[in-house]
């Protein structure tokens, strides 16, 4: 009786997994296509909320910044791309390190810094500005490949609504006319 219950648990379990890994395989799909554009939530940091009381910017060593494990994700994100022959046709970074360490880890690159996806957390009076610039640049279909952003996870929600975990991936695709969708979302294998 317990053999046999505990027999049909599994197999419930079993049926359950192959959705979410085609889920996932359907995304890396749609990302092999291109024509993305594919929000980046820096790997994971030192314990902490925002940054240090005197953040700079120019200076990594006044902010939160990259852990162990942030990194090693930021390389497997980089490598589950490549493996993948995902298309990059551009590549932006929030002006924090901890943005340009995860995107140099990904891509070997920090690509071109882009002040709209500079970190929202305790900056409310930024938020409809940089929201109303990411809206452009999140409509817009890329060319010949995906356009990779590299950010924050408040500046992530202000954009979509979806409250990316550190080193997460969230997929949008530009719609025709303006403005996007959420596609889903990827984490480092």
């Amino acid at each position: 009786m317990v053999r046999t219950t505990l027999l049909r648990c599994l197999l419930v379990l079993a049926a359950l997994a192959p959705p979410v890994l085609r889920a996932d395989e359907a995304l890396w799909s749609l990302l092999r296509s291109g024509g993305q554009v594919v929000l980046v939530r820096h790997g994971t940091t030192d314990p902490g909320v925002g940054d240090p009381p005197g953040m700079k910017l120019d200076d990594c060593g006044t902010q939160r910044n990259l852990s162990e494990e942030g990194r090693s994700e930021a390389r497997r994100l980089g490598e589950a791309l490549r493996s993948r022959a995902i298309p990059v046709a551009g590549l932006q970074t929030s002006p924090w390190c901890r943005c340009q360490e995860t995107a140099r880890l990904m891509f070997g690159r920090t690509g071109e810094l882009q002040p709209a996806l500079a970190n929202l957390y305790g900056r409310h009076e930024a938020e409809a500005g940089q929201v109303a610039q990411l809206k452009k640049i999140a409509g817009r279909v890329p060319e010949r490949g995906n356009l990779f952003l590299v950010t924050h996870g408040s500046t992530t929600y202000a954009l979509t609504g979806v409250s990316p975990a550190m080193g997460e991936m969230v997929v949008l695709t530009p719609q025709p006319g303006g403005g996007f969708r959420v596609a889903g979302r990827l984490s480092a294998p």
